[in-house]
This record gives structure tokens, sequence and C-alpha cells, in this order.
């Protein structure tokens, strides 16, 4: 039997300023339908605060491509309802989904995230693919 969609799993990784942002995704096909062109992805992240001072989470912004080379941008105030603030060496893991037309595509962005002093910089979140497992030959 072919590999199970639990076990296949994209991942990324990227740290701007000492916030480190892992992704891991994979597809959820108890949520998918395709034969009406909805395929779903579930994502988990863990962002970690490598600096020596406090950092929160304001916003986020993603850039969800899909197979057909659609792009979708989506804004939004902090992530699943939270505005965290990471003291240093601490983290915050979440899960969230994304419904795909197609059964492949790519999600990469960036989140908002303001220093204790007032700095606000971007956060990098690597570019992690999409994928339906059957989709990769």
């Amino acid at each position: 039997m072919s590999e199970s969609s639990e076990a296949f799993i994209t991942r990324s990784e990227a740290t701007t300023d000492g916030v480190r942002v892992e992704v891991r995704a994979r597809y959820a096909p108890e949520q998918s339908e395709p034969s009406a062109s909805r395929w779903f992805f579930l994502y988990s992240i863990q962002i970690v605060n490598e600096g020596t001072r406090p950092v929160q989470l304001i916003d986020r912004h993603w850039i969800i491509v899909d197979g057909s080379g659609h792009t979708e941008e989506v804004r939004g105030d902090g992530v699943v309802g939270n505005q965290p603030t990471l003291a240093p060496g601490e983290g915050f893991e979440y899960t969230s989904g994304c419904p795909l037309p197609t059964p492949f595509g790519s999600m990469t962005g960036t989140y908002g995230m303001v220093w204790d002093d007032g700095t606000e910089f971007r956060a990098e979140i690597g570019l992690f693919e999409l994928v339906e497992p059957r989709a990769i030959h």
C-alpha cells in the first residue's frame, strides 16, 4: 500500500531577527472532497523567540498559490484568535487549515512582530508545499 497521508508531511523553517518559524503540513482526506474540486490541508506552525527580549505576534500575511497558478493573499490580526507575546526561549504552536481547488499548491508569508521596545518587523514563513500524496508520481 502507498504512503499514508499522515506519513506524507511537507516542512519549512525560516528565522528572521531571532524569531524561528517551523511549519509541518499534510493533506487532510477526511475534510477533502476531490469530486467537488476541494482538497483540504492542515498545517502546524511553531513560532519560537530565540532572541533576548519579549516579542509579540500582531498580524499575519499569507500568499497561497494553487496548482493552476491562482494566487490568493490573506491578511488578518494574530493567529487562531491570538496575538501571543513570547518571552526569550518561549514558543507558540497552532494548527490551521487551507482548502484548495487543486490537489497541490503552496503557501508562504510573514508574521507582523513587535519587540517590547515597539520596534516592528516581519518574520518570514518559509515556502511550504501542500500536496495530496497521490498527486505525486
